[in-house]
């Protein structure tokens, strides 16, 4: 499914701040970016750099205070009912319902995609395989690890084979072998045409699978290029390396690549 104006993510100058008493607190501050179909893009910044409120924001949770973003084509305030079906969308916050089995929970979410019963056999069957969830299919869910629970999330993100997935650090909690078969998702989902924009803290993970990468700190973007791109503006090799040196205030600013927020 695309929406009016073509796939995958844009965000154009948007800004967000909360209070915290009478303290305004900026989260974002003018942030452009895009990840374009059968892309994906990292989003790396340190805790508190505004990740999760954009991530919210393209998943029609938060409003922004200003500037646009439509995901699949379709505006995240106009059209928010069409993003949400366009999207699968994980966080760490997410959770899953305690009473409820990993079965129970495919079955619920895919009637509210309107998915045919034999549809959501067809992809839990498969999601549950490729996660290794059928051991755990008929225990309720707050019998399950945390790592599981963030299993059987993932897989309620992608039961309606969604054309974007905004992913919120998804491997935090899951152990190595459950944490590569995910990224190992990811990059099939590229290959299918899926656009992905996913944050993570583990730089090996970006380093191995994004196509972009885009530094956000301090509620800004100080960077956006490929992991060449930045090592050519940085002179580092590592993308630990490049990400502290921005962090820290490099003379790398958004569009620096000379491509513009965003462009590949």
């Amino acid at each position: 499914m695309s929406g009016p104006a073509g796939s995958g993510i844009e965000v154009r100058s948007v800004s967000r701040s909360f209070w915290s008493g009478r303290e305004e607190i900026r989260a974002l501050a003018d942030v452009s970016l895009t990840a374009h179909k059968g892309e994906v893009v990292g989003l790396l910044g340190p805790n508190g750099a505004g990740k999760t409120t954009l991530l919210r924001i393209l998943a029609t949770l938060l409003r922004p205070d200003s500037g646009s973003a439509r995901v699949n084509g379709y505006d995240v305030i106009e059209d928010a009912m069409e993003v949400r079906r366009s999207i699968g969308y994980l966080s760490t916050r997410t959770g899953v319902y305690g009473r409820l089995t990993p079965l129970e929970i495919m079955d619920y979410f895919g009637s509210l995609h309107r998915m045919s019963p034999s549809m959501i056999a067809e992809r839990t069957e498969m999601l549950f395989g490729r996660f290794d969830l059928w051991k755990l299919a008929s225990l309720r869910c707050e019998e399950l690890s945390g790592g599981n629970q963030q299993r059987v999330s993932l897989a309620r993100a992608l039961l309606h084979d969604p054309p974007v997935l905004i992913l919120d650090e998804p491997t935090t909690g899951l152990d190595v072998i459950a944490a590569a078969t995910t990224i190992g998702f990811i990059d099939i989902s590229r290959d299918l045409g899926c656009c992905v924009l996913f944050s993570t803290h583990v730089l090996s993970e970006a380093e191995k699978l994004c196509d972009r990468i885009a530094i956000l700190h301090e509620g800004e973007i100080r960077a956006d290029g490929t992991l060449e791109e930045l090592r050519e503006r940085t002179g580092q090799r590592f993308l630990e390396d490049i990400f502290l040196h921005l962090a820290a205030g490099s003379v790398l600013q958004p569009g620096a690549s000379g491509q513009g927020p965003g462009c590949a």
